[in-house]
């Protein structure tokens, strides 16, 4: 996953994106490290935060544009 390169690329700390995800700093980091699988509804937090897909964060696309949205998402 992308994680770690779209946190450095927009210079957020890990501490700093965990507070916006209300999660511990070390949760974070073991998404990072893929230590820890990340929940969908993290993964969809991060998407909107990086303005992506989920499928850019899961490294299923290479595309970072964000799909659009239908009427009836969100």
């Amino acid at each position: 996953m992308r994680l770690r390169d779209l946190r450095e690329d927009h210079d957020m700390t890990q501490t700093a994106l965990a507070a916006l995800l209300h999660i511990r700093q070390n949760t974070y980091s073991q998404y990072e490290n893929g230590q820890r699988q990340v929940p969908i509804e993290v993964l969809i937090q991060l998407a909107l935060i990086y303005q992506t897909s989920a499928d850019y964060l899961l490294g299923l696309t290479d595309e970072p544009r964000p799909y659009p949205r239908s009427a009836g998402c969100g």
